[in-house]
């Protein structure tokens, strides 16, 4: 078989588990992979004919499936939304990989990449893509559009390992752009993202495209990766003035890239030689390296050095590897040196200076929340805090835990606030608590800013009211209804105890997430009371008499009729039990029209029933098998054709051979004419039957001969044979046929059977009865010694 070497594995399956059920179900066959070194898609199977026709069938089911299931589609999601398709726990991901029975790989944490892997059937990633874009498009204001570029432009818009496509995508806020396949003719473009920066982004790639279209014209050039970030400027500052000058394209190296010096520059050959000419001047400035110093006062130096010189290797980062050396502290210098390139320094400088500048403005500000609420504040692994610390410039510090045990009872009581033989100050109950204040650092404006965001953070509770009987559908089986809402919403949902019978279900979370989750909460609250409605609709009943010897036929061989009743009218149909008061009551439960038209159709077939007469009539009993037929098919073919019920009398009947027909009084008579017909046709064989038996008896000196013992047999003697005197002849009374058998000691044939046809040419033969038909033909049938072992 050839099956490629991508599927051995899958075949295979861990451990060999797979494989070993295949040569299981297969044992004859021997199944041999090719070795996974030699990149062979031959697999050998060995064994009888049929059994590997079979295995390879089987084996091409499998492969056909894996393939089937080996679709794969990647699909761009903005890596700040990973989380929310995650959900809390995986349990977003985890519904979609259920419902849509498809494999989702996300990209690991610390990976810049955003795309999202799904592999199975091409329908169930489709449908897997859509939901997870749908995610997206909610939590965020994504537009897409699609741009009309010619497709002989794609290769060169998307450049060498997409170098160019990407900058275009970072540059705009990450926007997503979508190629379609190479070599399938088709021009349009997807550019997917915040509404302000796919506009940015379809632009410059218009942009591009004319450029391509018209002349375009490309130049390499190569500076130390440490000055790229400079190049590049604050938020892009400084390359952006280049492009805005000159009209020309820039293009930096990612992470991915090998080459880390190379800088390609695109655009017309006018716009490329000038902004080569800006970039060259910049990167010789920065070749050169100056040494310069500045006056930093020590009380701040630490904060350039903590945190094994955090501050100080993000400078150089970003101002081209500047080298700052601080004094060492027992010194009490304050002079700082700084080396590098020239402009390097100087924006370094600039910038130190600012930092020097927020420190001696730095004020300290407390904000009080209850520590019960820091670690929902703080986030994952201290995410939220962090973010905040950043977006605002600011030092944040949480206060340690105060333990929440209560006193001992044992422990002495103190008076007047003595404690080891000292008096506290009297604690002031309105003020907060140690372990409630959080301490910001920063400038005053910035300290302020981030307070507001932190208590943004704090979760908030509010109260939704729900009428206490729906709250069971709410919570959901063992609570997977309560599980999915606070997954989807990110809030905690607390429903009241049962014996409380309170209306007030709570929602506690972040107050931006607390709209979503009420109206979502309330959305299905108002699908219970649908569903509740329904509920009391479908749930109308109604009662039919009916004689209970009708309810076998209302019901049917096997249930067949009360089953199409019920699945037609979509309604629940009860027959009373066997020790019920009411045993002619039939209950129908369903929607009132449903319940209606099904006691119609069950009306309709009593009143049919009711219609029918039972006629008793007379067979001879020995044809009640043949008309029967095997397993019942000449009874089921008769009862079909005539639209009758035939019921034939049961073993030890009084009179064996009454026989009931029911039905339409019609189709009565025609059933038992044909009935009588049969009879009359059958007993003809029986009667001649009764007489070949008769005849066929054994004598009784033959009996009698039967019950003597046998002495040791003597073979087959020859008497009166045609070709010698004295073969021995007789009427074998088993067969209705006159038979002698010979024996020819030197031939390989064992005996000889002369047979004379019977009137009726049925021919008999002890070991070859199956070659009746040959012996139709034939007065002599010769049997060999084999072939009479085979039969």
């Amino acid at each position: 078989m050839i099956i490629e070497q991508r599927f051995h594995r899958a075949i295979i399956g861990q451990k060999g588990e797979k494989i070993k059920e295949v040569r299981d179900k297969f044992p004859e066959v021997i199944i041999n992979f090719p070795d996974p070194t030699q990149k062979s898609d031959i697999v050998q199977l060995r064994g009888p004919r049929t059994e590997v026709e079979k295995c390879t069938k089987f084996m091409q089911k499998m492969v056909a499936e894996m393939v089937e299931n080996s679709f794969s589609v990647s699909v761009p999601i903005f890596k700040q939304f990973h989380k929310n398709i995650i959900g809390k726990g995986g349990a977003n991901i985890k519904k979609i990989r259920e419902e849509t029975n498809t494999k989702i790989d996300l990209p690991a944490e610390n990976s810049n990449s955003e795309m999202i892997v799904i592999t199975g059937k091409k329908a169930n990633c489709e449908a897997a893509k859509n939901r997870i874009l749908a995610i997206q498009k909610e939590l965020a204001n994504i537009t897409e559009v699609e741009v009309s570029i010619p497709s002989k432009l794609h290769n060169s818009l998307i450049g060498s390992k997409g170098r160019f496509v990407r900058s275009i995508m970072e540059e705009c806020g990450g926007v997503h752009i979508h190629f379609p396949t190479e070599g399938s003719g088709i021009d349009a473009v997807t550019i997917r993202g915040p509404a302000e920066e796919v506009e940015k982004a379809k632009k410059q790639l218009l942009s591009l495209a004319e450029e391509k279209q018209t002349k375009s014209h490309t130049v390499e050039l190569r500076a130390k990766p440490e000055y790229h970030k400079f190049l590049i400027g604050k938020g892009g500052g400084n390359i952006r003035k280049v492009r805005d000058s000159t009209g020309a394209r820039i293009i930096f190296p990612t992470a991915e890239d090998k080459d880390q010096e190379l800088i390609t520059v695109i655009g017309t050959e006018e716009a490329v030689a000038e902004a080569q000419k800006e970039l060259e001047a910049l990167i010789k400035s920065l070749d050169n390296v100056v040494e310069d110093s500045m006056i930093v006062d020590p009380k701040h130096h630490r904060f350039f050095v903590a945190r094994r010189g955090q501050v100080l290797r993000d400078i150089a980062d970003e101002y081209g590897g500047v080298i700052v050396s601080f004094p060492r502290t027992a010194s009490q210098s304050d002079k700082v040196t700084l080396k590098g390139a020239k402009d390097c320094v100087e924006a370094a400088k600039k910038r130190m200076l600012e930092l020097v500048d927020d420190l001696d403005a730095q004020v300290t500000m407390e904000c009080v929340i209850t520590q019960k609420f820091h670690r929902s504040i703080m986030g994952p692994k201290g995410s939220r805090i962090q973010q905040i610390t950043k977006d605002h410039n600011v030092q944040i510090k949480f206060p340690d835990r105060e333990d929440q045990q209560a006193p001992s009872a044992d422990a002495p009581v103190q008076e007047n606030g003595e404690a080891n033989g000292e008096v506290k100050e009297p604690v002031d109950p309105l003020a907060p608590k140690k372990c409630d204040v959080i301490v910001l650092s920063g400038r005053k404006e910035r300290c302020e800013a981030a307070v507001e965001a932190l208590k943004a953070l704090v979760p908030v509770t509010i109260a939704v009211e729900v009428p206490f009987e729906l709250h069971r559908y709410i919570i959901g089986q063992k609570g997977s209804g309560i599980r999915k809402m606070m997954d989807e919403f990110e809030v905690n949902i607390q429903v009241p105890a049962h014996e409380l019978q309170s209306h007030i279900i709570s929602i506690t979370g972040l107050s931006t997430h607390l709209d979503r989750a009420k109206e979502g909460l309330l959305e299905r609250v108002k699908e219970l009371q649908a569903e509740q409605e329904d509920r009391a609709l479908r749930s109308f009943k109604l009662t039919i008499t009916v004689d209970p010897k009708y309810h076998p036929k209302i019901i049917g061989r096997k249930g067949a009729i009360i089953t199409q009743i019920r699945n037609e009218h979509e309604v629940n149909i009860q027959f009373p039990e066997k020790n019920d008061e009411n045993q002619d009551q039939i209950t129908i439960t369903g929607y009132e029209q449903n319940a209606v038209a099904a006691r119609d159709a069950i009306q309709a077939i009593v009143d049919e029933l009711e219609e029918m007469i039972s006629e008793d009539i007379t067979l001879d009993s020995r044809v009640h098998a043949r008309i029967i037929g095997a397993r019942g098919k000449g009874i089921r073919k008769i009862m079909d054709e005539f639209k009758v019920d035939v019921r034939f009398p049961q073993s030890g009947a009084a009179d064996p051979n009454l026989v009931t027909v029911t039905g339409r009084p019609e189709h009565v008579d025609e059933a038992i004419d044909h009935l009588l017909n049969l009879e009359e046709e059958y007993m003809s064989d029986v009667v001649e039957n009764e007489a070949k038996m008769a005849y066929m008896k054994p004598s009784g000196s033959t009996a009698s001969s039967m019950e003597e013992p046998r002495g040791p047999s003597k073979g087959f003697v020859v008497r009166e044979a045609p070709w010698a005197t004295g073969s021995e002849k007789g009427y074998d009374s088993r067969f209705g046929c006159e038979r002698s058998r010979v024996q020819i000691p030197d031939e390989p044939i064992v005996f000889v059977e002369f047979i004379k046809e019977t009137e009726e040419r049925e021919m008999h033969c002890d070991t070859a009865g199956m070659y009746e038909k040959e012996i139709e033909s034939a007065d002599l049938l010769y049997v060999t010694d084999s072939e009479r072992t085979r039969l």
